[in-house]
């Protein structure tokens, strides 16, 4: 199963890679690194695309042993692991075009082995036929791979896991978030390639649709400004980040994530009215949008 994996989940690189050179018209950077203790991987960069500011996607398959420390917060018995994934966050240019993050990854340690993943939307000025969009497309995914994989429980887990206590407030409108799927592995790859599979078809018209549209230099600095939120999650929370650090992977691919250009203002409270105060009003909060019509 390990190899399997692995297998796929280098070749979805390969391919969501593609797409967004088709899109943008830039190339990514690729450094292919060894991680001291065992493994490595495949980290692709596009910075100052034309459509995409930053974009990472990155493919790993690392092994060795885990801190003392480190190895009682994971499950399965002793020190020793294997995990293999992939892990992307695309930063688009125009402010009309959400952030979208996914990763999907396979560890094993000791006798434990397990699945994990899922994938979130990060609007700055949110358009509500792309927020159902995108959780129809997760909703479709997970419907197909009943019983095993229940949606309404791993989209409330998105809600819950993208959420910034110290704000009281979400990063984004959410998408399915999974973690530790143990039992028939089988069937449980099967839903990640199907989840894999569908990450173009879930973002891909998003951002076709969007990526002309035109914005104001205001705009573009609120979109910096809710980036801070983003990268506030990714260094306090973000499993990945954290999971990274603890193993002794490379820092430039675990920090790839962050965004280019960010800021950050004092006591910030959106214009009652605005589209500004429509993203913190209606679309944070925590709503069942695949239910909902365009």
């Amino acid at each position: 199963m390990y190899d399997q994996a692995k297998n796929y989940f280098r070749d979805l690189q390969d391919r969501i890679c593609a797409a967004l050179e088709a899109i943008d018209g830039g190339h990514f950077r690729e450094d292919s690194w060894d991680r001291p203790g065992g493994g490595g991987g495949r980290t692709r960069v596009l910075v100052e695309g034309a459509v995409i500011e930053k974009g990472g996607v990155n493919f790993s398959d690392v092994h060795g042993e885990m801190s003392e420390e480190f190895a009682r917060q994971v499950p399965g018995e002793g020190r020793l692991f294997k995990a293999t994934g992939i892990s992307l966050v695309l930063h688009p240019r125009n402010p009309m075009v959400p952030t979208v993050h996914a990763n999907f990854r396979f560890l094993t340690k000791g006798t434990k082995s397990w699945f994990g993943g899922g994938a979130d939307l990060t609007p700055y000025y949110p358009f509500r036929e792309d927020v159902i969009h995108f959780h129809r497309t997760w909703k479709t995914v997970c419907e197909r791979h009943q019983p095993t994989i229940d949606y309404q429980r791993f989209k409330r887990w998105c809600d819950d896991y993208f959420f910034l206590p110290h704000r009281g407030e979400a990063r984004g409108v959410g998408g399915i978030f999974f973690d530790h799927l143990e039992g028939d592995l089988d069937q449980l790859f099967a839903f990640v390639r199907d989840c894999g599979d569908q990450f173009l078809a879930a973002y891909l018209p998003i951002l076709q649709r969007r990526k002309e549209e035109p914005f104001t230099t205001a705009q573009r600095a609120f979109q910096e400004f809710r980036r801070g939120r983003y990268v506030e999650f990714n260094l306090l929370y973000d499993r990945g980040t954290i999971f990274g650090l603890k193993t002794g992977g490379r820092i430039e691919s675990i920090l790839m994530s962050l965004p280019p250009r960010v800021r950050w203002l004092y006591d910030f409270h959106p214009t009652p009215g605005s589209r500004e105060a429509e993203l913190y009003e209606h679309y944070l909060p925590p709503r069942d949008w695949a239910s909902e019509e365009p």
